[in-house]
């Protein structure tokens, strides 16, 4: 929803960004490779009980992915740029969540259940922008939802530091991704429904 709805707030800044690593001769793909090198390290710093620094990591991490994708925007954006970029979102939030599961054992199966969560809508997410690309859209379509990353990152942040509440967040953190996923499957059924139809 953040994203969706704020960016706009943050887009010059973003934008700059942009221009500055494109003038230091860096591609959208490095910068790619470089949030998710940063971004990783989230769950060891977590681990470690260095919570300041798991967060700091994780929006440097997420500022950078922004970046990346407005850098391919200036310049030419590739197929794999599109796939490492998914796919180290996944794995920075893995991260996350692995650092919380084996420094707080005792709220683990509520982290495994917010893990399935994601995996649910991220699915439903990537299914639909499969499909509708191959329904004749232009580029992949983005499902805007109640959860997208920001609300995510608003969330580790409060998981990362306020242990005493882990399990409540955690818990809010899963019903906002269930909520996402069947938010955007209705969505789904509703244009993908109409294309088959042939409605436009």
């Amino acid at each position: 929803m953040l994203d969706t709805h704020a960016r706009k707030y943050v887009q010059p800044l973003i934008g700059q960004a942009a221009d500055l690593l494109l003038k230091w001769k860096l591609t959208a793909n490095q910068v790619t490779v470089m949030s998710f090198l940063i971004g990783i390290t989230s769950g060891l710093w977590i681990y470690l009980e260095l919570p300041w620094l798991a967060v700091s990591v994780l929006w440097l991490s997420g500022f950078l992915d922004a970046v990346d994708g407005a850098m391919a925007r200036k310049t030419k954006s590739t197929a794999f740029g599109t796939v490492m970029d998914v796919t180290f979102d996944r794995l920075v939030e893995s991260s996350v969540i692995l650092g919380l599961a084996f420094l707080y054992p005792d709220v683990m199966w509520a982290l495994l259940l917010l893990s399935v969560s994601i995996i649910f809508s991220m699915t439903v997410f990537l299914t639909v922008g499969a499909v509708s690309e191959q329904k004749g859209m232009k580029s992949f379509y983005y499902q805007a939802g109640l959860a997208e990353r920001t609300e995510g990152f608003i969330l580790f942040t409060v998981m990362i530091l306020f242990p005493s509440i882990l399990l409540y967040s955690t818990l809010v953190f899963l019903f906002v991704e269930v909520f996402t996923g069947m938010q955007r499957m209705m969505e789904a059924r509703r244009i993908l429904g109409r294309a088959d139809r042939g409605e436009g």
